[in-house]
């Protein structure tokens, strides 16, 4: 399988890339409705960075819009495009982040080749596609990375396709509002359950389908959603913990002290999450972890997850405006050791940040007349409150030089989604039911 695969590769110069173009690809003329899953690593660390494809898969379910099919958001430092190679037209285009992107930031990034498992699913192609992908270059625009032409008729896309298609998992329907083309679908995968554990996953499965839904923008959108729970459990009950020295053979592999951050709970079994979810139909991935420990975490476009803590009800939609908003953190926390991530003679890409290297591209227009800039901290707001609009020093974990949209937000200190971050949530929210 890795010569039939080498053997697609075509590997080109970086190249920057154009602006994206409107929504007027007609999904039928270049699209049927299945999923194509792309497996590779990426290895390196903060001076190198390379794909190593692994394998391809056919899902038989596309979870996605027919419609909105080229990201109009720029935002994370990778982007998966595919080009019509006759035309070198974008057909098909979404941005995500990973952990090797937090992993370069960190001490050990700096020199030690590490490699990462990722995943991108796009819809199955009818014809010879180019395939992308990109990275942000230091000057904030996307470079090709690796472009190789992948071909739906080939013997051995065929051969894995007719595996797949035999291959089902019949899932916990925990919300069902409608066709998954025009919903956003979420799979919710139980991490941490043992054999013993089937009640009360199915419990907590639901628990997590409310916390998902129970704050704004997500309560008033609730309808735009199709929520699904994975059916599965591992061989033992409970979560890795290497400060606690539990060392637990988990569905997807999760654990504690991710970077060596002990509350950073994540997984970096990429192949067995996707494993674990099968052919059910999703956008974006939730894990739920079975421990009352606090923790979680979650990237842009990649996944969410949180731990079965007192907190979850707050910790969870927290990370929901990363992984599925975009957003940035908003509080300092100077000691992490991938605190670096933001540079402050750029402005970041996130929404509900800025340097003020250009701020005419973020709330600016939002702004009460006469609001200061930057605007005095008030801390005398409620931590139930957002507090008026400004631009407040301290986020993206610097106490100086980055500034955010109010005093209090979800994705400072579990308060309401403000303005600014509820505006980009229901912009991506459409971009999954229009």
């Amino acid at each position: 399988m890795k010569k039939i695969i080498a053997s697609l590769l075509l590997l080109f110069a970086l190249a920057a890339t154009g602006a994206v173009t409107a929504q007027n690809v007609k999904f039928k003329n270049y699209f049927t409705d299945a999923t194509l899953r792309i497996n590779y690593l990426r290895v390196g660390n903060r001076q190198h960075d390379s794909i190593c494809m692994r394998s391809v898969e056919c899902i038989p379910t596309w979870a996605g819009s027919l419609t909105q099919l080229l990201d109009p958001f720029d935002n994370g430092n990778y982007r998966i495009v595919v080009l019509d190679p006759a035309t070198e037209r974008e057909l098909y285009s979404r941005g995500y982040n990973t952990l090797f992107q937090e992993y370069r930031d960190t001490p050990q990034g700096a020199d030690s080749i590490a490699s990462f498992q990722e995943v991108v699913r796009l819809p199955w192609p009818k014809k010879p596609v180019d395939i992308c992908f990109q990275q942000r270059g230091t000057d904030q625009k996307m470079y090709t990375q690796l472009r190789y032409r992948f071909d739906p008729d080939s013997a051995q896309a065929q051969l894995r396709r007719q595996s797949k298609l035999r291959e089902a998992v019949d899932p916990i329907k925990l919300q069902y509002k409608g066709n998954p083309h025009k919903k956003i679908d979420v799979v919710i995968v139980p991490e941490g359950y043992g054999p013993a554990d089937s009640l009360k996953m199915v419990r907590d499965l639901h628990s997590f389908c409310d916390y998902l839904l129970g704050q704004e923008p997500f309560r008033s959108r609730a309808a735009d959603f199709n929520v699904w729970g994975v059916p599965s459990m591992g061989e033992a009950t409970g979560i890795t913990d290497p400060g606690k020295s539990i060392r637990v053979n988990s569905l997807v592999g999760s654990s504690y002290n991710t970077f060596g951050a002990d509350r950073y709970l994540m997984t970096m079994q990429l192949f067995r999450l996707h494993d674990a979810i099968g052919s059910i139909p999703f956008d974006h991935i939730i894990i739920m972890a079975n421990s009352t420990t606090y923790g979680g975490g979650a990237i842009y476009n990649f996944y969410a997850m949180s731990s079965l803590n007192e907190m979850a009800y707050k910790v969870l939609p927290h990370e929901l405006g990363h992984s599925i908003g975009g957003l940035a953190d908003e509080y300092v926390d100077e000691d992490l050791s991938y605190g670096d991530i933001h540079a402050l003679t750029q402005e970041p890409v996130e929404p509900n940040i800025t340097t003020l290297v250009d701020f005419s591209s973020k709330w600016q227009a939002l702004l009460p007349a006469g609001t200061p800039v930057p605007t005095p901290a008030d801390e005398s707001v409620p931590r139930t409150e957002n507090g008026p609009l400004g631009v407040y020093e301290g986020a993206g974990y610097h106490a100086h030089g980055i500034y955010r949209p109010t005093m209090r937000c979800m994705m400072r200190d579990y308060a309401p989604f403000c303005p600014v971050c509820s505006r980009r949530l229901n912009a991506i929210f459409d971009l999954y039911t229009r």
